[in-house]
């Protein structure tokens, strides 16, 4: 494997890039006319233009990703996580031509890929599962009937997607008609598949995931927990690892179950097992993605090891270099999606020009980026600006240096969740490890939050306006600088 296309963008197309340089490898990257100097563009050593900007005439067109791969003789396709990643015809369209996807089967994908099919796979092994329907529901009067078997609260579920679209807790009958096709309609426009079905509702859930690898040779591992329950809108915005409420006994047992779900379906490449884990800390299969995850890197951090790179050598047929008995956990990780949104108005994505980027440095502070000062953040994209992750010998000293990294992170220009950051890193009930996925409604309160001051701001501006006035009258009086020596102050690295 010579050359790899990256069928991403932005911080995880260059954190797979720079995996690939470190291993010999050269890289493709794709890029819509909206990210023509998107810093994943200049960094690979080839970049090929597939289309306008929104992602469904660019970054979501097999056909563009396939063609850009022959014209340049890339050997495979990395496609990162969202857009194509979990797109079973997609994986089988690039087998088809010949193409190595850095991924599991078009099979596995296609089983893994649906919450339903992944239940009947889990079923078939006995894992513990949600009490709920095994097969999608449209009929409103069934499904009537099939929550009032359940109990409520149940939860509607789209059957093709996930990150919180299609999803609706009911807690009454009353309710039920109105919520139903909301879901449905919502999983139609997300996903173009309406299918929906019902779970059981676990009140004070933990969402925990378990990373797994497997090769071409029958060997599949786990890679230990992930806890994942600091969320808004069902989708995750801090992780850690390892959780601070598994025992090592109940941790075998969950990468033991994980490792089984993927080997139910022949499971090759990076994949995550994700669980429910109730109050009495047991624990339900939810789903499996068949993809690198964005919080991998708190993963990478307590093992040692490079998953982008460990996924290259799966796909090149490799077998994996250790066992599950060689793989022990090492310190503390935290991650903190840097997204730009708003938390004090129920984190309204935002948009416009980064004034101001600065990322913090320093011992065990982490940033996956794919920005720099000036550039803008677009519509048209996922909001998240950066992954921060820090690394500790423990949990304290991974939150302390957190909140050390979110107070040295300088970003202007747009709003972030920085402060929400440093809000859940001081929180008693996070320190404590005392949470579940209610964290965001049961403690952040926007209107108590400290708000900015809007006079304090003032006065920095005018004294930003006063210093740049300075600068302007000392360049009118200095001899004018070579054009080599403009090139040179004027560069930006990347």
């Amino acid at each position: 494997m010579n050359k790899i296309l990256i069928a991403n963008r932005g911080e995880i197309a260059l954190r797979i890039m720079r995996s690939a340089r470190e291993m010999g490898i050269s890289t493709v990257a794709v890029y819509s006319e909206a990210d023509r100097e998107a810093l994943h563009v200049r960094y690979a050593d080839e970049a090929i233009c597939i289309g306008p900007a929104p992602a469904s005439q660019s970054y979501l067109v097999a056909e563009k990703i396939i063609a850009a791969c022959q014209l340049t003789g890339a050997d495979a396709i990395h496609p990162g996580y969202g857009f194509l990643s979990e797109n079973a015809v997609f994986a089988q369209l690039v087998k088809d031509a010949g193409i190595i996807l850095i991924g599991p089967s078009p099979e596995a994908m296609a089983i893994m890929g649906n919450k339903l099919s992944a239940k009947a796979a889990a079923l078939k092994y006995n894992f513990p599962m949600v009490p709920g329907t095994d097969e999608a529901i449209t009929n409103v009067e069934e499904a009537k009937r099939k929550a009032q078997e359940i109990g409520f609260p149940i939860l509607i579920k789209a059957a093709a997607g996930g990150g919180g679209k299609g999803m609706r807790v009911v807690d009454n009958l009353a309710v039920f008609d109105e919520q139903m096709q909301l879901a449905i309609s919502e999983a139609q426009s997300a996903f173009g598949d309406g299918a929906v079905f019902i779970e059981r509702y676990v009140s004070s859930p933990r969402h925990i995931e378990i990373q797994v690898l497997g090769d071409n040779h029958g060997n599949i591992v786990h890679l230990f927990e992930r806890e994942c329950s600091i969320q808004r809108r069902h989708q995750k915005v801090i992780e850690e690892a390892p959780s601070s409420v598994l025992s090592p006994e109940l941790r075998m047992l969950m990468g033991k179950c994980a490792v089984d779900v993927a080997r139910s379906v022949n499971y090759t490449g990076a994949g995550t097992v994700e669980f429910i884990l109730d109050e009495n800390l047991d624990f339900f299969f939810l789903e499996m993605n068949t993809r690198l995850q964005v919080e991998h890197p708190v993963t990478e951090m307590i093992t040692g090891l490079d998953l982008v790179k460990e996924q290259i050598r799966i796909a090149r047929g490799e077998a994996l270099t250790f066992r599950q008995e060689d793989l022990t956990i090492t310190g503390h990780a935290i991650e903190l999606r840097v997204y730009a949104e708003d938390p004090q108005h129920n984190f309204l994505p935002d948009i416009g020009k980064l004034t101001t980027y600065r990322a913090p440095k320093g011992i065990g502070v982490r940033v996956d980026d794919g920005f720099e000062e000036g550039m803008e953040i677009s519509v048209h994209y996922d909001p998240m600006i950066a992954k921060l992750i820090t690394y500790g010998a423990n949990r304290e000293e991974a939150i302390a240096r957190m909140i050390r990294a979110i107070s040295e992170y300088d970003i202007t220009g747009i709003q972030t969740t920085l402060n929400f950051g440093k809000f859940v890193m001081s929180h008693e009930a996070f320190t404590s490890g005392k949470f579940d996925t209610h964290f965001v409604g049961r403690y952040f309160k926007p209107e108590e939050q400290e708000q900015p001051d809007h006079e304090e701001a003032l006065i920095a501006a005018i004294a930003a306006l006063i210093q740049l006035q300075r600068k302007e009258e000392v360049e009118n009086v200095l001899p004018p600088i070579s054009a080599k020596h403009n090139w040179i102050k004027n560069r930006k690295s990347y």
